[in-house]
């Protein structure tokens, strides 16, 4: 089943291809297979990041915040990087250019993704209490990308590098996957005993 990716917002493309066309800002990208490459390169992909702040408040269901938009940057047939975009008081801009494993994670769990029955929306959705990055499948295709929250019914797909005990690329329900968030970070009888 085709996924249904939200459109991005027209002035945080603009930003991106701004700085894909900047010979600077490609050369300073913390990406060295962005700044190794030669050839056209295009934003692709894009995807809301949303940030999950509070995983460690029990019960209730999570409460996101729209940090910005990601692009998977392209080369031919493969993402070599990934450009962000982040709303300011003036607008979309250029955020940074990233790379690392979870450009190649990405792309993986987009390809999984749609081999899936079910029609999902797919958003990215960081968790930075555990240093996580799933890949948020929304059942509600003709939502608004930059909004909502994660419904018990949505999939996440953790990742990889995911947390210790957190599959990667094993799609799972929210109301699944939840539980066992908060509770890697409740503290453990060693953290709780006055001789720790």
């Amino acid at each position: 089943m085709p996924l249904h990716l939200p459109p991005a917002p027209a002035p945080a493309l603009r930003s991106v291809l701004a700085a894909l066309g900047s010979p600077t800002a490609v050369r300073e990208a913390p990406s060295s297979a962005l700044r190794a490459h030669h050839g056209p390169l295009s934003p692709d992909r894009p995807l809301p990041v949303h940030v999950w702040d509070d995983v460690s408040r029990a019960g209730g269901s999570p409460r996101t915040r729209l940090a910005g938009w990601r692009f998977l940057i392209r080369s031919g047939e493969r993402a070599v990087a990934a450009a962000e975009a982040m709303l300011t008081a003036d607008g979309w801009t250029f955020s940074h250019f990233c790379g690392g494993p979870y450009v190649g994670a990405t792309e993986q769990a987009l390809q999984q993704a749609e081999s899936l029955a079910a029609p999902y929306q797919p958003r990215l959705l960081s968790v930075p209490e555990l240093y996580m990055l799933t890949l948020w499948l929304h059942h509600d295709t003709a939502s608004d990308g930059a909004a909502g929250l994660p419904d018990p019914g949505d999939l996440l797909v953790p990742l990889a590098p995911a947390p210790p005990g957190i599959a990667p690329h094993l799609p799972q329900r929210v109301a699944d996957l939840l539980p066992r968030l908060t509770l890697r970070l409740a503290p453990g009888p060693l953290l709780d005993s006055p001789a720790a």
